[in-house]
């Protein structure tokens, strides 16, 4: 696993969306930003998403990243706890969040482009996200 400051600087982002209770599909296209933050990197990601049948839209999120003893702890961006991975050598990773439940589980194996798959249920929740990351000119 990538030490945090290997994950500096800008990203390029693809992500496919898969709604197995819409029974649909959707993509995000856009960048990704790393930059230094007082406790870490901060994590800004912004492009269009696309979804059957509305109009393309613009989104954003901002997460926050910090190295930790145990590996890199992610953090909402108002200092919330969302979840930690790295530890004992795991890039996998959980989160509660009511009655749903977050999966998660980043892949460097093709170090520097990286992913990400989510995998998201509930009691009105049920998709699949996965991201790749690949920096520009890559």
């Amino acid at each position: 696993m990538p030490e945090l400051a290997a994950f500096e600087g800008d990203w390029l982002l693809e992500r496919q969306i898969s709604d197995a209770l819409a029974g649909a599909a959707g993509r995000f296209d856009g960048r990704a930003r790393f930059a230094p933050g007082a406790d870490g990197l901060i994590y800004d990601e912004e492009g269009v998403l696309h979804l059957p049948g509305q109009p393309p839209m613009a989104a954003t999120r901002r997460y926050l990243w910090r190295a930790e003893a145990a590996g890199i702890a992610v953090f909402f961006d108002d200092g919330r706890p969302f979840h930690g991975f790295g530890s004992t050598g795991s890039e996998q990773a959980t989160h509660h969040c009511g009655p749903d439940l977050y999966q998660v589980r980043y892949d460097f194996s093709d170090w520097p482009r990286w992913r990400t798959l989510w995998r998201v249920t509930g009691p009105r929740k049920d998709y699949v996200m996965r991201s790749t990351y690949r920096r520009p000119g890559d």
